[in-house]
């Protein structure tokens, strides 16, 4: 890798769970492990069901539903980021992506952790009396696809030029993809039960105010690229309890987020998560084109047996640890 680059930490979000995410590393890597079991101790009894269930071939809670993906994709991105900066790995700056934004500002220092699973245990349980929806990613820009907006269905994420990500209510959300289809777009439904970053949830979430502003929250120490101002979270923003509230209604702008970033400097683009969802959307910005910035996936594209997890985990390090990928101090 070229020097002069600094490591930015990429964690995805709602429709990257699957089944067995990350499992091949627990038990195998001693940092990851410790962080998914302090997550699992924060929820209580909840984390035994929630732990039984990732590891399960059949778990008793579909993970495509908001008490199973919200909590364990924000434990493997959080564990995952965790394992990089016990690498020595100093971030220039953490983009999350929907709720991998919150994981981001534990590691950011925002939250500490049993603070942040506090306030995600109150979102899903706001959001389990929300309206049944989902969300459906469209091969078209945002332009394209308002025609086809209405009855509760928005833009609920830009992700790259021809990737927006539509979000609303059923059965509503199914006539808008019917009628996309009939006009020759492709599109597929995002797994999620729920119709994350759409205004029909801000009833349901209008709660949760109070509780996060009851918690000590701090500005970064480690540069937050929020993934709804597409711009690095000013120290207010991060300890306005507003901010964080609204992220379950609020537009997800990533591709906007990630040209800001890469706009302050070149970067070796590292994603903490399960899946390549946000290496594949980065590979498409022309910085990466270029070779200019790079992208480093922790884990496989594709679901697969355990130990493709710790290969590809082990490719990412030798990776980071090669010439001139030393990353800079946050800032």
């Amino acid at each position: 890798m070229a020097a002069g680059r600094s490591t930015v930490l990429l964690l995805p979000g709602q429709g990257s769970q699957h089944l067995g995410m990350a499992a091949g590393l627990f038990g195998a890597e001693p940092v990851f492990t410790a962080a998914m079991e302090e997550v699992f101790t924060a929820l209580g009894a909840e984390g035994d069901r929630l732990r039984g269930d990732w590891l399960a071939e059949r778990p008793a809670v579909e993970l495509d539903h908001v008490t199973r993906s919200q909590p364990l994709l924000f434990a493997v991105d959080h564990a995952l980021g965790r394992l990089v900066l016990s690498w020595g790995v100093r971030p220039r700056a953490v983009l999350g992506h929907s709720i991998g934004e919150l994981a981001g500002a534990v590691l950011a220092g925002v939250f500490t952790l049993s603070d942040a699973v506090a306030l995600m245990r109150d979102r899903i349980r706001l959001l389990g009396d929300g309206p049944p929806g989902g969300m459906l990613a469209v091969a078209a820009s945002p332009r394209e696809v308002e025609p086809f907006l209405g009855g509760d269905v928005v833009i609920g994420a830009y992700n790259a030029p021809r990737q927006t990500v539509l979000a609303g209510p059923d059965p509503a959300l199914e006539k808008t993809a019917e009628e996309l289809l009939a006009a020759d777009f492709t599109c597929r439904r995002v797994p999620s039960l729920s119709p994350f970053h759409s205004p029909v949830l801000a009833p349901a979430v209008a709660g949760s105010v109070e509780l996060i502003a009851a918690l000590p929250v701090r500005p970064p120490r480690i540069t937050l690229h929020s993934c709804y101002t597409a711009l690095p979270l000013r120290p207010e923003e991060a300890v306005d309890p507003g901010y964080w509230a609204a992220q379950p209604v609020a537009p997800v702008r990533f591709w906007p987020a990630l040209g800001a970033l890469l706009a302050d400097g070149d970067a070796v683009l590292v994603e903490t998560g399960p899946g390549q969802g946000l290496s594949q959307l980065a590979r498409r910005h022309p910085a990466v084109r270029s070779g200019r910035s790079v992208v480093v996936p922790l884990l496989p594209a594709r679901p697969g047996p355990p130990e493709r997890d710790r290969v590809s985990v082990a490719a990412a390090r030798e990776a980071l640890a090669g010439p001139g990928a030393a990353p800079e101090s946050g800032r």
